[in-house]
């Protein structure tokens, strides 16, 4: 029998999958998701770490991409970049009720030499 944090893993992994395969793992109120969106061509999406506790779950998602346009004022370099994106998501009754993401930006600017 499983947990329920098991049961609540199952339902944010189809959850993120179907979020990448409608383009909406960029919908976030962080300031530069819509940039990242457009900057980064070639996109690759990892689920790479789950946390769950009770109603709650965190997922670490890893995107590479290549570096193809402006991202925060900085050129496109053509370099390749790991951007890491966490999300939170709220299980009530077997089902999410709220969602929220962050990207990992101070990891992301060095790796396109941002000023």
């Amino acid at each position: 029998m499983k947990t329920i944090e098991q049961n609540n893993i199952e339902m944010v992994t189809a959850k993120i999958e179907e979020m990448w395969n409608k383009g909406d793992i960029y919908q976030t109120d962080q300031f530069f998701a819509e940039q990242i969106a457009e900057a980064f061509e070639d996109q690759h999406y990892i689920l790479a770490d789950t946390l769950a506790q009770g109603e709650k779950v965190i997922a670490r998602i890893v995107i590479t991409g290549l570096h193809n346009a402006s991202f925060a004022g900085n050129s496109p370099t053509g370099k390749s970049v790991q951007i890491t994106q966490f999300r939170e998501f709220h299980i009530v009754d077997g089902k999410i009720t709220n969602h929220s993401g962050w990207f990992d930006t101070g990891t992301l600017l060095p790796q396109i030499q941002a000023k």
